[in-house]
């Protein structure tokens, strides 16, 4: 293949919009397509139609929204990991409404590069996917806070530590089923949705290895987490 003569452009960054809003989707066109180094090469509303479409297109970055459907506020959590277990894998720059010290950290952990809240201003948002594309990390001050808090947290006592890995907003939503709140009453409490609350339940089950709400409670009683 012959060498790119000098002052040949680079090559620009290929981007896909996953969002199931029409009107944020094109909004976030309008806005990249003004950029000469970005090109949108495709839109999709759902985790299979996004698969499908970087499978065809093989784009460099994949802006991901966390919502996906109605039924669920995190099902872009799974799409993330699905998308970076792909080769190539797109970089994935999650863009989404949810602030959530659990949610950008498990972002990150299925493979997400940068984390950035919708009210991000065009220019930010720019250089977020420009900083993934070369292979850095981009966080909004919001979320960046996230993660220094999660690195910053203090470590475990010796009687947690036998146990489970439960993160903070675990154990804190741990302690709300001790007092046999519901996901909808969890959710008031630590200002995110029944939904979210929802998942935290079940990652502390599941943790615990327990079926029930009340065994997850007594598990966690009996290792001294709560």
């Amino acid at each position: 293949m012959a060498e790119p003569t000098a002052g040949t452009a680079p090559e620009p960054i290929r981007l896909v919009i996953v969002d199931d809003h029409a009107i944020v989707r094109q909004g976030l066109r309008s806005i990249l397509e003004r950029e000469p180094d970005i090109e949108v090469v495709g839109e999709a509303a759902s985790a299979g139609a996004a698969l499908d479409l970087v499978a065809a297109s093989r784009p460099h970055i994949v802006l991901l929204d966390l919502k996906l459907s109605a039924g669920s506020d995190i099902a872009g959590l799974a799409l993330c990991g699905q998308l970076t277990a792909t080769t190539p894998a797109p970089g994935v720059l999650v863009v989404t409404t949810f602030l959530d010290q659990q949610l950008v950290l498990e972002a990150i952990q299925r493979g997400a590069r940068g984390y950035v809240l919708k009210d991000v201003d065009a220019v930010a948002l720019v250089a977020a996917i420009r900083a993934v594309r070369r292979g850095e990390s981009a966080f909004d001050s919001h979320s960046a806070t996230m993660v220094v808090r999660s690195l910053a947290a203090p470590a475990p006592s010796p009687v947690a530590a036998a146990g489970p890995d439960l993160t903070p907003r675990e154990r804190e939503v741990l302690t709300l089923l001790a007092r046999g709140l519901s996901n909808e009453a969890i959710g008031k409490e630590l200002y995110i949705s029944a939904t979210t609350a929802k998942f935290h339940v079940g990652n502390v089950m599941r943790k615990l290895a327990v079926s029930r709400r009340a065994e997850a409670v007594y598990a966690g009683s009996k290792l001294g987490l709560i």
